[in-house]
This record gives C-alpha cells, structure tokens and sequence, in this order.
C-alpha cells in the first residue's frame, strides 16, 4: 500500500497519523492473531485525532481455537492487554467466529454471558487475567464508559432465530458482512448500533466497490442511522427487537488485496457527507505535514 494509500516520502511511523486523518476510523487487526501491549495501544491513542474511533478484532485464540471452550481467562487476558488505554476512541469489539463453527446455543449464550457491557465490568474481568501479563497489562480506567460488541458469523447453522434472540438479549450487534456469497449475509439489527464488513461485492478480499455499489451501501447506512431497515433487507427473523430508533453505524471495508479498501472508505464517507474535516487526502503529502 506504499506509495498508493501512503504517499512517497511518509515515514512509516507516521502511517497511522496519515490513516487516521484520511479516515474516521480504523479496525484493529493484529489483536486478532496475537495479544497487544499497553505501550502499543497508548502510542494509537497518541497518534490519533480527537473523534477518532478505533474497532478491536478480539483474539482469534478465542473464537478459533478454543471455540468458546474455557474462555473467561483469555478473553480476560485480552482486556488486560491494553485496551483501556484507548478511553473514548474504543468503539466496538468485533468477535469473529471461522465457517467451521457451528451455532450452539447453550455455548454461545455461556459466552455472551461473559462479555461486559462497560469499561468498569471489563476492568474487573481484566483483574482475573493470568499470572503471565504480569508487566504487560493495564489495570486501570479513565472513566466507566459504555462496551459495545459484534459477532461476525460464517456458519449457516447461525441462520436461525433463536441466534437472534440471544443476541438481541444481551445486545451485541450480528455484523453484515459482504462477502461475495461465500458466508451468511444477514441484516437483523440485534444492538443499537450497526457492524458493517465490506470484504468484496464481487470476489472475497480482492474486488473493489463500483459508484453504483457504494451508493446502494449509502443508503443503506443512512436507513439504519435513521432507526429504519431496508424494504429488502435479508433477515433471519421479521420481529424487530425494539421500536425504531436512531443507531449508529460502523462500516469497514476488509477487500485489500488489491489496494482498494481505503479508497472505498473515503468515497463512502464523501457520499454520506463525512469526509469534510478529515486532514489526509490518500496518496498526497502535504508539505511540511508528519515531518
């Protein structure tokens, strides 16, 4: 993406100052393969503008290897890792669960049961990490502030209401995922905001989205920000959890394999009426800027 997204002459230390000021907010991946450190989060935290919003990918220990087995220390030890440290740019926690897991309710509602809905419940499971983050967490908070978390699901055994009742139960968000038909694409709105992964209208992780695509998107988001759904919106259930009301939306697009993701992203956020005040244009520097 050098060169492309990032102009020539940026430092790579200055890649996500640039990011982020191209941008409204990023979703955080690496957390997904391993655990980050306090003195990382904080350097994001530092690098970025007020406003900014940072999603969290949660460990992949959790959902692809352990699959909900035995879980409460990990995800403990993922709370511990730093997260914190972010304060009012943490948005929400994306739970990624791989095609091969299978809806169980009776597992899955054990699971929902352990995610806290607040910075202060968090910090609280933090405390019972292992004995092993000792010297690599942070146990402490600013303030209590609210949690929000999304499920992405790739199993059509989760195309079932009962799914959807948990969630909507202990409101954590179904993400809508564009995958290309590969994985479930459902649009039930289970929480008071909406998880959007775009990975390729097309083909999975490499198309990008074409004007008319985009637009299609844009008034989609604009529905759900509105508190509406779409005349043809693919759900699991009809029964709407709650009355209409506004929600917030995050959308990320994950189809980077060919480099289009955050152009996508800032053509998106022009249709909506987003993009003024963003401070980066992708591919240009702006001289005496991030020197």
């Amino acid at each position: 993406m050098r060169g492309d997204f990032y102009p020539k002459g940026l430092a790579q230390k200055n890649e996500l100052r640039f990011a982020s000021r191209a941008v409204n907010s990023i979703e955080i991946n690496g957390s997904f393969y391993a655990l980050q450190t306090p003195e990382r989060y904080a350097d994001w935290y530092a690098d970025t503008p007020d406003g900014f919003v940072f999603s969290v990918k949660a460990p992949r220990y959790v959902t692809h290897i352990l699959r909900l087995r035995e879980v409460e220390k990990p995800i403990a030890n993922f709370f511990a890792s730093g997260l914190f440290l972010l304060k009012e740019k943490l948005g929400p926690i994306l739970w990624q669960f791989p095609p091969s897991f299978r809806f169980d309710p009776a597992l899955f509602e054990s699971f929902l049961r352990l995610l806290p809905h607040d910075s202060a419940a968090a910090l609280e499971m933090a405390k019972g990490c292992e004995a092993r983050m000792q010297g690599r967490s942070h146990l402490a908070i600013d303030r209590k502030r609210p949690m929000r978390h999304a499920v992405e699901i790739r199993n059509p055994s989760f195309v079932d209401p009962a799914f959807i009742e948990l969630l909507r139960q202990y409101r954590v968000a179904l993400v809508v995922a564009d995958t290309a038909g590969k994985w479930p694409y459902r649009e039930d709105l289970t929480s008071d905001f909406v998880y959007i992964r775009l990975h390729g209208a097309e083909e999975l992780y490499t198309s990008g989205y074409t004007d008319q695509a985009l637009e299609r998107w844009c008034r989609r988001i604009r529905l759900w920000n509105s508190g509406s759904q779409p005349e043809d919106a693919q759900l699991i259930t009809a029964s709407e959890a709650s009355p209409a009301r506004s929600r917030e939306v995050y959308c990320y697009f994950d189809n980077d394999v060919k480099v289009r993701a955050p152009y996508d992203a800032r053509q998106l956020l022009r249709r909506l009426g987003l993009d003024e005040g963003l401070q980066a244009t992708p591919g240009q520097l702006q001289e005496g800027a991030f020197a």
